[in-house]
């Protein structure tokens, strides 16, 4: 059986820490941010943040999503039906392969390394309701407060002006994940962005 840890003290960073070195397979849930709850394997963890490696309630492979320590509600290690779900995993031959040394302590390196990482990401952010709200774009650059973004509609096209995400406003990352790269097959390679006043268009890559 799992053990369901009230994340009200400092002892989270030991406890997902313990499930990466152990390579269990653990279930969390963050009550103000959604409903539903992640599974998956930790892929490492940071001063600030930490990454799962996701597995999806098909036994498939979700993608991994960087999260934030204080959003973490509730914690399940190992998750009460990890028996199934490994031997789920080892008959479809999944075995979760985070990236190692990737940089989890502040948000610009998380997203830094994520634009390298996958050609799309996408970027959480707060909302004044109590939901997050999710972009999908390809990293253009990184500036002083935050950094710019080539979206992806959710119809699939590419938007040709960029957009800004300043750092304090990301809850999540989010790199390789089902939706994010069915955006990306669609749309296919993205189109030169258009200079604007704010001169975003100077850098590409």
């Amino acid at each position: 059986m799992g053990k369901i840890i009230e994340l009200k003290t400092t002892g989270q960073r030991a406890q997902l820490r313990e499930a990466q070195q152990k390579q269990q397979l653990i279930r969390l849930w963050r009550g103000e941010l959604e409903h539903g709850s992640f599974c998956g394997y930790v892929g490492g963890v940071g001063r600030e943040f930490f990454l799962l490696w996701v597995v999806g309630d098909g036994i498939t492979y979700d993608g991994m999503y960087v999260m934030r320590h204080r959003d973490v509600s509730e914690l399940e290690a190992p998750d009460k039906h990890h028996v199934f779900f490994e031997k789920a995993l080892t008959l479809k031959q999944l075995l979760p392969r985070p990236p190692l040394g990737f940089p989890l302590d502040d948000i610009r390196e998380v997203v830094q390394a994520a634009g390298l990482q996958a050609p799309v990401i996408g970027v959480h952010v707060d909302s004044e309701e109590e939901a997050e709200v999710c972009y999908i774009g390809r990293l253009i650059n990184v500036e002083e407060e935050g950094f710019n973004m080539q979206e992806i509609s959710p119809d699939a096209e590419w938007l040709r002006e960029a957009s800004f995400f300043s750092w304090d406003e990301v809850s999540t990352i989010s790199i390789e994940d089902g939706y994010a790269q069915s955006l990306l097959a669609v749309a296919g390679v993205a189109p030169p962005l258009e200079q604007g006043d704010s001169g975003v268009g100077r850098a590409t890559e």
